[in-house]
Parts: structure tokens; C-alpha cells; sequence
């Protein structure tokens, strides 16, 4: 079979080779074909070292995959041959709450990835696709989409009509922006590009915000929102733009820590968010029962992904380059 892989740490050691396929299945474990991956920054910080310098190799990078079922194990009682499925990022995370190995265990680091045409997964590694997705869709969903959903309907409870304010428009940010609309929330997207700011218009963003243009852009929500401030912040910039969310964000409001694009340390004054008893809620994807329920949402309701590109198994290099070059809007997903 084919797969993409780090021998030493650095995109241009990314090699796609051929390797035996995965024989010694399991009685609980389910062999996939998979079809498609979508990519997360992570991957891009795995492939370079900058993730985990620890973790083994080589590596088959990539946490999000999509594929069908093509073998099961004897004891195998959920899954038949046919069934399209999804990995789960952390195969051992079932429930809300996971241990510290639980959280760690995870596929594109230190588990080998989906960049590759067959896998070996546990039973309780998987869910359903849902029905009305392609394969390239429904890659988009493992990490980008369910750390959005866990955020706003797992550790807090958004409401009809609540203020979301949601940075950029990347695949965690897009999700959230497509989530909050279905609960008829109001969403607040920022941006640096007045063309994605746009387009996030079609998709329902309520209000848009170029933060290049107004950089006190905190002080812009509250403005919007009639000095109130927004009941939730997409924050995934981290330290670089964490102090401007805390001054958007209303008393006893959450910020959902997702992503460090703006900086992983700095200096930050935090006495607002203690004065104003804000949830400060760190967030990386969730386990499979929110995974699942979420498909079902997504499912009934017909909501779709956005994939901006796609690329063959053979770009993954430009793919990922495509990804640190900022310029997409939604996820990126390599076929396989």
C-alpha cells in the first residue's frame, strides 16, 4: 500500500512509499481503506518537530481520515464490511472526560496517521460518516468540526440569539461560524481579508470585523453588541490575540482556547477576565459519544463542510505548504 512519511522531522522528508499492507487484524479491530484526510495545523507543527520532538519514527502524519470498512475481527460487533466510517483522533477517548494517556493517544502522533491507504483501527475507534457526505467532506470532520461543537455545545451550552464571535476562517472557525447559525446564534467574524470576510458573510456571519483596519477590534465587538460584549469567543490565536478577546467577551461569557497561530506565550494583562468572571476553557476535540452526536446533527440538519482544495496523496507536501500559506477558507483535504 501507499503511504506518506516522516523519516526525520522536516516537510521536505515527507516521502509518499510503498509498504506491506497491515496483516495480524485483531478480534476487535477493523481494517480500513481510507479515501481522504483533511489537514489541521497540528499536522504541520508534527511534520516539522515543533508538536513533539519525541514523537517516534518514522510517522505517518494526519489526524483526520475517512474510508470504509474492508475487514473486521472475530469479536467486531459494530462495524461490517461496507460501512463508511471516520477515525477518531484519540481512539481510547469515549466520554466526555479523558485521562491524561487517553488524550495523548493519538492518530498523526505519536499513532500512526491517515496519509496512508489502509489502517488498523479498534472498533471503538470509529464513527459513522454521515449519509449525505463525500469522503473529501467528511474528512474535514474528526478534529477541526468537533472541537468547534465541543466547545460551544460540550463545555458550555450556546443559546438562540447568543453573540459568537469567531476568529478567522480556517476549518475550527468556519465549523463554529456553521454551528452557531444552526442554533440562531449571532456570529462576529474576524478577519484580515475584506474576500473572506465576505464570503463568511454568505455563510450568515451577522457582523464582520477586519481586524487590520480596527486592531482595538474587542472594543468593536462590544460596540456591536451594545457594550455588553459576546457570549463566546472562537480564540485561536492565543497570546497574540488573547487580551482583545478578553475585552470583547461579556461578564461570566467563555473563551474557547483552541489555537496558538498569534503566538503561544506573551505578555498578557488578565485582571479583566478575573474582574469580569470569565471562563477561560482550553479545548483539543473531544471524545467519541460528542463525535457521534454530533454526525447526527450535521446529518439532520444537511449541513456541509467547506473544503477550499483538494490535493492527490502525491501533493501532500504542497498541500500542507498550502495550509501554512494561510490563504484558505475551510479545511484542505488530501485523497488518498
Amino acid at each position: 500500500m501507499k503511504q506518506a512519511e516522516i523519516k526525520q522531522f522536516g516537510l521536505e522528508n515527507l516521502k509518499v512509499i510503498e509498504v506491506p499492507d497491515p496483516k495480524n487484524l485483531g478480534p476487535t479491530d477493523v481494517l480500513v481503506r481510507l479515501r481522504a484526510a483533511s489537514l489541521n495545523y497540528r499536522d504541520s507543527l508534527v511534520v516539522e518537530g515543533k508538536y513533539n520532538p519525541k514523537f517516534p519514527l518514522p510517522l505517518v502524519p494526519c489526524s483526520d481520515g475517512a474510508g470504509d470498512v474492508v475487514d473486521i475481527g472475530k469479536d467486531v460487533t459494530e462495524w461490517k464490511v461496507g460501512d463508511k466510517v471516520l477515525l477518531t483522533f484519540a481512539p481510547k477517548w469515549i466520554a466526555k472526560e479523558a485521562t491524561h494517556a487517553e488524550i495523548r493517544h493519538t492518530i498523526g502522533g505519536p499513532l500512526p496517521g491517515t496519509l496512508r491507504e489502509l489502517a488498523i483501527v479498534p472498533e471503538t475507534g470509529l464513527v459513522r460518516m454521515p449519509h449525505h457526505l463525500n469522503y473529501e467532506e467528511a474528512a474535514t470532520l474528526p478534529c477541526a468540526a468537533l472541537t468547534a461543537w465541543s466547545g460551544l455545545f460540550g463545555y458550555s451550552q450556546l443559546k438562540p440569539g447568543e453573540f459568537v464571535v469567531v476568529q478567522g476562517t480556517g476549518g475550527v472557525s468556519i465549523f463554529a461560524l456553521q454551528f452557531a447559525k444552526l442554533m440562531g446564534a449571532k456570529v462576529i467574524l474576524t478577519s484580515s481579508s475584506d474576500d473572506k470576510l465576505e464570503r463568511g458573510k454568505t455563510l450568515g456571519a451577522d457582523y464582520l470585523i477586519n481586524y487590520k483596519e480596527i486592531k482595538d477590534w474587542g472594543k468593536e465587538v462590544r460596540n456591536i453588541t451594545n457594550k455588553v460584549g459576546a457570549d463566546h469567543i472562537i480564540e485561536v490565536g492565543g497570546a497574540g490575540t488573547l487580551e482583545q478577546s478578553i475585552a470583547a467577551c461579556r461578564p461570566f461569557g467563555v473563551i474557547h482556547l483552541i489555537g496558538i497561530l498569534a503566538g503561544r506565550s506573551g505578555e498578557i494583562n488578565l485582571l479583566p477576565a478575573v474582574m469580569n468572571n470569565l471562563k477561560i476553557q482550553g479545548l483539543v476535540v473531544g471524545g467519541r459519544k460528542a463525535f457521534i452526536e454530533m454526525n447526527q446533527a450535521i446529518e439532520q440538519s444537511g449541513l456541509k463542510p467547506i473544503v477550499d482544495k483538494v490535493f492527490p496523496l502525491e501533493k501532500s507536501v504542497e498541500a500542507i505548504q498550502y495550509l501554512r500559506s494561510g490563504s484558505h477558507f475551510g479545511k484542505i483535504v488530501i485523497t488518498i
